[in-house]
C-alpha cells in the first residue's frame, strides 16, 4: 500500500500568521464604519473578516491622535539605549533627587527661624568677610 502525499487545504495556511494592517486601510474601515448604520458595520466587519474589538482599539487610537497607534507595533526587544543616553538619565535622576533634598532643607531652614523668633532665641549670625 503507497502512502499518498496529502495536499494542502487550501482554507487554511500551513503556518499561522499574525495579519497586520497598514495605516490606510485603517482609516478606510474606520471611515466606512462611521458612516454606516448598527447593521451595515457588522456586514463590513464581517466582509473584511474583523473582529469589533478591532474597530474600537483603531476608533480609541484614532480619538487619542496617537499618529503611531495606526502603524503596526514593531514587536521583539526594546534597542540598547545609548551608553551617553543611559549617563544623560542617570545625572537627571541625581539632579532631581539632590533638588529635592535641597527644598526639604531650605523649608527645615525656614522652620528653625520662626521657631527661633518665637522663642526669642537670636540667632548667629555669619559675617561673610571673617574666615574660619
Amino acid at each position: 500500500m503507497a502512502t499518498q502525499a496529502r495536499e494542502p487545504d487550501p482554507e487554511t495556511a500551513e503556518k499561522a500568521t499574525r495579519r497586520s494592517f497598514t495605516p490606510a486601510y485603517k482609516r478606510k474601515i474606520l471611515a466606512q464604519t462611521d458612516h454606516a448604520s448598527d447593521g451595515q458595520i457588522g456586514a463590513i466587519l464581517r466582509k473584511e473578516g474583523l473582529y469589533s474589538s478591532l474597530l474600537s482599539t483603531w476608533r480609541r487610537q484614532r480619538d487619542e491622535g496617537t499618529l503611531g497607534a495606526l502603524k503596526p507595533k514593531k514587536r521583539g526587544p526594546k534597542p540598547k539605549q545609548d551608553p551617553e543616553q543611559k549617563e544623560l538619565e542617570r545625572l537627571r535622576r541625581r539632579v532631581a533627587q539632590l533638588e529635592h533634598k535641597l527644598e526639604t532643607a531650605e523649608l527645615i531652614i525656614d522652620v528653625q527661624k520662626k521657631v527661633s523668633q518665637l522663642l526669642g532665641i537670636p540667632l548667629a549670625t555669619i559675617d561673610p568677610s571673617e574666615k574660619p
